[in-house]
């Protein structure tokens, strides 16, 4: 059934056009990973990502895709773009103005968007002024001065700039999130270097067959988890009192409102990780004592950077379920159709109530995405093994993975044609985006 449903695809022109325009943008996007800055002492720069791979540069090189260690054009990601989404999610919640913005649909959508892109070419900028400054302070630049500053500033200004475009097209274009399949092409090209890495230190004998089959078996464990918690929901029931109009009479079924034990998916551990790796990188590039200090604090596995990033993915889960999800709104919409909760009265209190339990059911979800993003790292910090198997690399690559499934499962389907899952198989898979 599922090699059927992946038949269909290339039945249908226009998905078959979204995922070829979505391949061929991620196939610009790895090339430019490869196209370096200028002026850059590469060996010098080889070593210093050596010695760092395993904290807070080894984090910002997953999400980079490997452009962070080659200082490619691309070598800021699309890290300052989450960011500056952030601050305008932020922002929105305590200046009138960007909430009457956030209101007025698809025009005020797209102005929040453009102060979006604003605030990453400015952040660019930032991040690419102290990268220049700590990279000849490290003794890796070829050429040092203000021509150089000013270039690789440029350079990766610019270099972000385009993913920002590439992940837009994608979004608008191509199929699934862009962005997300940004990050999620950046962690799975690096898949191959990972698997070649831990067999020739297994063939070296630094770590054993037995920790390789146990690391194995916790990302088989780990991405189960993940299918089945990013499938979990808490469905309310919701009835439809019988309305008579004209000689029909409409109303009286019984259904129910989906809650979804992580309304804000991967967004959380994204999110944590561009706020921690901000400052971060800064202080990771610049020789002074005490930013040295806060470089060693923000280590993978460290308690203060654990914590931290718990904290963060906590705060997101709440915040982004917050925006993303009105229980007024909802509970207008079921009174104005004649729907109520058994039980509870329509208006302000079926509001309040959707309210509590969706406020439950997100503990249980950032409690699941902390487990996930945390607990497997800080066991492998304690084995030495890549960080690329750390959870948050697998929550992003399943949850993103999930997604745009269901995305092309939603085209499938409005065609009449069959999905990925067997007829009378269970529910489909949603998507969140």
């Amino acid at each position: 059934m599922v090699g059927g449903g992946f038949q269909n695809i290339f039945k249908i022109p226009e998905l078959k056009k979204r995922i070829f325009y979505t391949f061929a943008l991620l196939a610009v996007y790895r090339i430019g990973v490869h196209v370096p800055t200028p002026g850059i002492d590469s060996l010098a720069l080889a070593k210093i990502f050596e010695a760092h791979k395993g904290g807070i540069l080894g984090i910002f090189n997953m999400f980079s895709g490997g452009a962070l260690e080659r200082l490619s054009v691309f070598a800021l990601g699309i890290m300052p773009y989450i960011s500056a989404s952030i601050i305008l999610q932020l922002l929105t919640v305590v200046i009138p103005h960007l909430e009457r913005l956030s209101k007025e649909g698809q025009q005020g959508r797209k102005k929040i968007t453009q102060y979006t892109r604003y605030g990453t070419v400015l952040l660019s900028i930032i991040q690419g002024f102290g990268i220049s400054v700590g990279l000849e302070q490290m003794g890796t630049v070829l050429y040092p001065g203000w021509s150089f500053r000013l270039m690789t500033v440029i350079t990766l200004t610019a270099g972000t700039a385009f993913i920002m475009w590439l992940g837009e097209q994608i979004t608008e274009r191509g199929i699934g999130n862009g962005i997300s399949l940004i990050i999620f092409a950046g962690i799975v090209a690096r898949l191959p270097e990972a698997i070649v890495n831990t067999i020739r230190l297994l063939s070296t004998g630094e770590i054993g067959i037995f920790l390789v089959l146990l690391l194995l078996a916790l990302m088989i464990g780990v991405i189960a988890i993940i299918v089945f918690a990013e499938q979990g929901q808490r469905r309310i029931p919701v009835q439809y009192a019988k309305r008579v109009v004209g000689r029909r009479m409409y109303g009286g079924q019984s259904t129910h409102l989906p809650l979804k034990i992580n309304t804000s998916g991967v967004i959380p551990p994204i999110f944590a990780s561009s706020i921690i790796m901000f400052p971060a990188t800064l202080a990771s590039f610049i020789e002074v004592e005490w930013m040295k200090n806060v470089a060693a604090a923000m280590m993978p596995g460290n308690i203060g950077y654990e914590l931290l990033f718990v904290a963060f993915i906590f705060f997101f889960c709440y915040f982004y379920t917050a925006v993303t999800f009105n229980p007024v709104d909802v509970a207008d919409n079921m009174k104005k159709h004649g729907g109520y909760i058994p039980g509870i009265r329509p208006g302000k209190n079926t509001a309040d109530y959707i309210d509590r339990v969706l406020t439950r059911i997100t503990l249980g979800g950032a409690i699941y995405v902390s487990a996930i993003c945390v607990l497997p790292s800080i066991l492998i910090a304690k084995f030495h093994v890549p960080f690329y198997f750390g959870g948050t690399a697998l929550l992003i690559v399943v949850g993103v993975a999930i997604d745009t499934v269901a995305q092309i499962e939603s085209h499938m389907l409005t065609r009449h044609y069959e999905g990925f899952l067997k007829k009378g198989g269970g529910a489909r898979i949603k998507g969140r985006f």
